[in-house]
């Protein structure tokens, strides 16, 4: 079970590495690229694709937590 912890976080810190560079992308697309594009979402709604690696973060950490409890 302790390896089964060690995962999660380890996944845990993965998913949010990895919202980090979506949500960093987007913003500069819609920032930057929205203005010759023609978007008409502002450059915050970039943070709106942060919502599903949050949930998937906290169930990583939830999971991590029930599993070295019970190691």
């Amino acid at each position: 079970m302790k390896k089964l912890s060690v995962i999660f976080i380890i996944l845990a810190v993965i998913l949010s590495d990895i919202m980090c560079a979506v949500v960093a992308y987007n913003y500069c697309d819609l920032a930057w690229g929205g203005r010759y594009a023609g978007y008409s979402a502002p450059a915050s709604a970039a943070f709106f694709y942060a919502i599903p690696y949050l949930i998937g973060i906290a169930v990583c950490v939830v999971l991590s937590s029930v599993f070295k409890k019970r190691a």
